[in-house]
């Protein structure tokens, strides 16, 4: 009685068993698997790409704020109470200069009654977005810029009808290398280019400027101040400030008062570092809609498992009907059919974490980044690619657990 009862007593389905069984409907429906995996290969690879590009992204952007200092200040012209812009004293930078934690003062005064152009038959309203402006020496060392060709202005050429192109403003005039005699049309005279800048990140309105010395402003293009009642040249409009990083916010809250004593108020002051850092953030503000439609391609990809389970149930009755004649029970028939759609799942989700990681890699190499791809990205690939497959397979493990053996045998 005892041998009997013992003979009669469902075996333990080991955990190997149970992995054999499940791979089965895997293997010998190999197409139609596929294609039920792709869906979860989809989302699970939009959610790896859109979160690994964005970390990819800011992580670059980070480290190229890091490289060129988070210690620029930026001091603009600012309005008055009727709107109108107000210019900054001429003594400005030489004031903001004697601030202690200050070591390097550059600036520039946007010229208003000049435009530039390629040539003098181009219409005048075809300004090409291009302003020009007055420049210190200093300007590139400060704003974090270098030359890309030919040189920067010095002390004889400020003087003289000669500029410098930022990045944007060389290429929108069509000039991409230095020529002997290189020349643009400027406020009505001819200026000849000795160099173009390199993209200036922390100032990108460098990027569109022609670039004159302040001497030669006020000799050639009329760009001239009062001082003491005699004609100077041009007020600056912009001052970039390099100050010791651990005194910048110090060096932030006197800069107005410094610059123009008798009207603070009329003086902006910003840290440009700040508004890309704050770019870097909003660079995953449409994260959210990248993964809204990974997760409408996960769906997909899970009726698509539950689909192909449910016609595997139909299908393999006979082996249903057979397992439980041999003394399977509904739980280990259930466990077979779940563990199946979980496989199913996870295989389309570890294709997925490959091809988002693949396409992060890509990406960010073209944009010269290091590839970041967070622990988020591909553990909540598996997790949800997991749970996926659970929730797509219970009902067809429940119906399939349900079929007794003679029902199945008998439809097989």
């Amino acid at each position: 009685m005892t041998a009997a009862a013992v003979s009669l007593t469902p075996s333990r389905l080991r955990l190997a068993d149970l992995a054999r069984l499940a791979s089965i409907g895997v293997r010998t429906r190999r197409l139609r698997s596929a294609l039920s995996a792709l869906g979860i290969a989809i989302g699970v690879a939009a959610i790896v790409a859109v979160l690994g590009i964005s970390s990819s992204s800011q992580a670059g952007l980070l480290s190229e704020i890091n490289q060129l200092g988070t210690n620029l200040l930026d001091v603009s012209t600012g309005q008055n109470f009727s709107g109108q812009s107000v210019p900054l004293p001429l003594a400005a930078p030489g004031m903001i200069g004697r601030i202690g934690p200050v070591y390097d003062v550059a600036y520039t005064g946007g010229i208003s009654n000049a435009n530039a152009f390629r040539s003098p038959l181009i219409p005048s309203i075809n300004t090409n977005a291009l302003s020009v402006d007055a420049t210190s020496l200093n300007l590139p060392g400060a704003v974090g810029t270098t030359v890309a060709a030919g040189r920067f202005l010095n002390a004889a050429t400020a003087t003289e009808p000669v500029c410098v192109l930022g990045a944007a403003a060389a290429q929108r005039l069509g000039i991409d290398r230095i020529y002997p005699g290189e020349r643009i049309w400027v406020g009505g005279i001819w200026l000849y280019v000795v160099g173009i800048l390199h993209p200036a990140v922390l100032a990108p309105e460098i990027d569109d400027s022609v670039l004159i010395g302040f001497p030669a402003a006020k000799h050639y293009l009329n760009y001239t101040s009062s001082s003491d009642g005699h004609p100077a040249v041009g007020s600056p409009t912009e001052i970039y400030v390099r100050a010791q990083t651990d005194e910048v916010n110090s060096v932030y809250n006197v800069l107005a008062a410094t610059a123009n004593p008798e009207n603070p108020s009329e003086v902006n002051v910003s840290q440009p570092s700040q508004a890309l850092t704050a770019e870097a953030d909003a660079k995953g503000a449409f994260n959210g809609l990248f993964l809204g439609l990974g997760a409408v391609a996960l769906l997909v990809g899970a009726i698509g498992v539950a689909n192909i389970m449910i016609i595997s149930v139909l299908e393999r009755r006979s082996e249903i009907g057979l397992r439980r004649a041999l003394g399977a029970t509904r739980t280990q028939i259930r466990l077979q059919f779940l563990t199946e759609a979980i496989l199913l799942a996870l295989l389309g989700g570890a294709a997925g974490i490959g091809a988002g990681a693949l396409a992060t890699g890509v990406y960010a190499h073209t944009k010269h980044w290091a590839t970041v791809i967070p622990a988020l990205a591909w553990g909540g690939g598996i997790a949800s690619a997991i749970l996926i497959g659970a929730v797509a397979g219970i009902l067809p493990a429940i119906r399939a657990a349900r079929l007794s053996p003679t029902d199945a045998l008998r439809t097989a």
